[in-house]
């Protein structure tokens, strides 16, 4: 609820507050991510909030129509927020790891700023948490990007999730080869990445297409499914582009058979999404429940170049907002945002308090002091209302002298425990049928 009271402060479309509840899921789940990250080798990497335009405006006409531009009054040049955190990964290895050996195992997570449509409704904020893998070109290194990627999703506690693969340099391979037109070719790629097979006839029959370039063409938008689409894509596959790129899809598949991940897996052929960006596999997670894809990613050769070192890269990012929209009523992630104790002190004297307090620190328990003096019921609403676990109490008449009075916050529980009970116990301390229920 708003203070009516209170000033207006209304913020941009396309932004949010986070406020604590919902920062703590968003915090459990990107930590979840990033010890997946770790396990497998990569290591962590922090880029700046700002660029000179000119130097990210290298990561393509795509990306840097959405991004964020303004003037800097110290250098007078073009700033920009960043849109995406890989091209910032791949100037920083071309231009400040170039001497050391690779590959290069880095993941990153931050924020970033797009530009969208007023009326699109989709925000302009977006929480990355991703990985490059930069120096190697091998099926080996795509492989390990989407078995990685199925390893969050398992480490996250979803079942039946999805990973469409697809390969970029199969549909180039093919409108290469079609002898057709530029404005035919953009307009086909539209269609295509749409879905819309009556759409992508049409446009053929009206520029004049030889029947193999309508046969090639037409069954872009159907090659979906499992691995019997290879097969059908090498029967229409009539140029070398293609026949190689679907002999890599094969290779990143039967190394991703050895992980065990071959049921998470579908192909998708006709996914020509970051077309000017990606230079072989491409790949998206998608869990039920959700319209959009949680996760992204797939080889980018030519980025590094850009900066003036060429090197071999794949990678991928977890869109966190999307995880958290799937996930955020969870048991475990509901556990996330609560605090283990709040200590109410009914003795004029602050010492044992603070004493206790110190010490559940130090076994690894949030503690909080309550310092406001008010009475047990204010206390335990605060509690409550703060998703704390239990309200200890210090000077309870219930108790002896060498007790604490521990009361449970979701359904008043109490029971009377010593000090040495509660450092060993902890969190786990039985509330048993004899406990009393205050109030």
């Amino acid at each position: 609820m708003t203070n009516p009271s209170c000033i207006e402060a209304p913020l941009p479309k396309g932004v949010s507050d986070f406020l604590p509840e919902t920062a703590d899921k968003i915090t459990f789940i990107a930590d979840s991510i990033h010890r997946v990250f770790e396990l497998w080798g990569f290591r962590r990497m922090i880029t700046p909030l700002l660029e000179f335009e000119d130097v990210l405006a290298r990561m393509g006409d795509e990306l840097r129509s959405k991004t964020f531009r303004f003037d800097d009054r110290q250098t007078g040049r073009l700033l920009a927020i960043p849109p995406d955190i890989t091209p910032q990964v791949a100037r920083v290895v071309a231009t400040r790891m170039h001497a050391l050996p690779l590959p290069h195992r880095i993941y990153y997570s931050g924020r970033v700023l797009r530009q969208a449509q007023m009326q699109s409704g989709r925000s302009r904020e977006i929480f990355q948490s991703g990985v490059e893998l930069i120096g190697l070109n091998s099926p080996e290194a795509d492989a390990e990007m989407v078995a990685m990627a199925v390893e969050v999703l398992k480490d996250l506690g979803f079942t039946g999730f999805k990973v469409d693969l697809g390969q970029v340099e199969f549909y180039r391979g093919i409108m290469d080869s079609s002898g057709l037109g530029a404005e035919v070719k953009a307009q086909l790629q539209e269609a295509i990445s749409k879905k819309e097979v009556t759409a992508v006839r049409s446009i053929l029959e009206a520029a004049g297409a030889p029947e193999r370039v309508k046969e090639e063409i037409s069954l872009l938008p159907r090659l979906y499914g499992g691995r019997e689409v290879l097969k059908e894509a090498a029967r229409i596959a009539g140029n070398e582009r293609s026949k190689k790129a679907l002999d890599n899809l094969a290779q990143v598949i039967e190394i991703l058979d050895i992980y065990g991940v071959a049921e998470h897996l579908t192909i998708d052929l006709g996914e020509i999404r970051g077309l000017d960006y990606h230079t072989g596999i491409t790949f998206e997670g998608f869990v039920p429940g959700i319209g959009e894809a949680v996760c992204s990613g797939g080889r980018y050769d030519d980025l590094t170049a850009k900066y003036g070192y060429p090197a071999p890269a794949t990678g991928f990012t977890f869109n966190i907002l999307a995880l958290l929209a799937s996930m955020a009523k969870r048991p475990e992630v509901e556990a996330s945002s609560s605090r283990d104790f709040l200590i109410f002190n009914k003795k004029d004297e602050r010492r044992e308090a603070l004493e206790v307090a110190q010490k559940l620190r130090s076994l690894g328990y949030t503690c909080a002091r309550d310092i406001i003096k008010r009475d047990f019921e204010s206390s335990l609403d605060y509690a409550k209302k703060t998703d704390i676990r239990m309200l200890l109490v210090i000077g309870a008449e219930q108790c002896a002298a060498d007790q604490l009075y521990l009361v449970r916050v979701a359904d008043r529980r109490a029971v009377a425990v010593s000090k040495e009970e509660l450092f060993d116990k902890g969190l786990e301390l039985k509330f048993d049928q004899e406990g009393e229920n205050h109030g």
